[in-house]
């Protein structure tokens, strides 16, 4: 065999890796498909919406069920609440994660194991055995019906914790020594040196945490109590149901939830390397 023809065969994906690539992207198809099917839906004339067999592709694309979107809620508003909601939360989060996990990770205090393995234990708690306790705490406090009640009770996160304490237990000790002996306060150590650090896996939380507060719909729901100026998009797109009472309105529901899930798949875009990074880096440690 000629060295061309070696490399060649060298270049030429193999069977297995050939299978590999398929099934990925079968999988990936699989996994956008319902999105996909939601923007076009939301672009369809009712017509369009009510065809059979199925239109796939709009012939002639129309923004007027978000027009009629606009018309039934308040999208502005609700968005707002929404980004205040989920953007405030993950920001006490990732604030409470790095300094829980720094102390739990760097330092060493009677009790550190035990409690430790308490925050653990509270993950497995599911969050309808939370929510009558907190419900009574966020009224005790007067922040029933606001925004600050949803956010408050959500500032640490038992999961930030110990993803962040996993990730600072990586940082070389010596690095953080060297920093003391510096004169750098504790604070400048943890924002300076550890942060940079592990800055794969805040933007891993941080895209976690906005997402599931983006999407949350039990707790907003409890608190604010039929505050409807204060509702945000995914409780105000529960209105929409009303109107999905036969194919003609499809065109309506699809684009109030394509309205909803933008701003999380923007901020997955923005931080999809990062997100991939913490993985990768988790598995090398592991």
């Amino acid at each position: 065999m000629s060295a061309a023809s070696r490399s060649l065969a060298r270049k030429r994906p193999s069977g297995g890796k050939a299978l590999l690539a398929t099934a990925m992207l079968l999988v990936a198809v699989i996994s956008a498909f319902p999105l996909a099917w939601m923007v076009l839906s939301s672009l369809k004339t009712p017509a369009e919406t009510m065809q059979v067999p199925p239109v796939w592709i709009p012939r002639m694309p129309t923004l007027e069920a978000y027009e009629k979107v606009a018309g039934v809620i308040n999208v502005g508003r609700s968005m707002w609440n929404s980004l205040v909601i989920a953007s405030v939360t993950t920001a006490g989060i990732l604030v409470t994660s790095m300094m829980a996990g720094y102390a739990f990770a760097k330092y060493s205090f009677p009790g550190r194991s035990l409690l430790f393995s308490v925050l653990i234990a509270t993950m497995f708690l599911p969050p309808i055995v939370t929510l009558i306790p907190l419900y009574r705490m966020v009224g005790s406090l007067g922040l029933s019906a606001s925004l600050a009640g949803i956010i408050v009770p959500n500032l640490a996160n038992a999961f930030g914790i110990f993803l962040m304490r996993q990730f600072i237990a990586g940082v070389p000790d010596d690095l953080i020594d060297a920093a003391r002996m510096d004169g750098a306060s504790e604070l400048l150590i943890l924002y300076k040196i550890v942060a940079p650090s592990v800055a794969p896996a805040i933007a891993a939380l941080a895209l976690f945490a906005f997402v599931y507060h983006w999407n949350s719909y039990l707790w907003p729901l409890t608190v604010l109590q039929g505050n409807a100026d204060a509702y945000p998009i995914v409780i105000s797109l529960s209105r929409l149901l009303s109107y999905n009472r036969g194919p003609v309105n499809t065109g309506l529901v699809m684009a109030g939830a394509t309205l909803a899930v933008l701003p999380p798949l923007v901020l997955f875009v923005f931080l999809q390397r990062f997100f991939v990074d913490s993985i990768v880096g988790s598995a090398i440690k592991g």
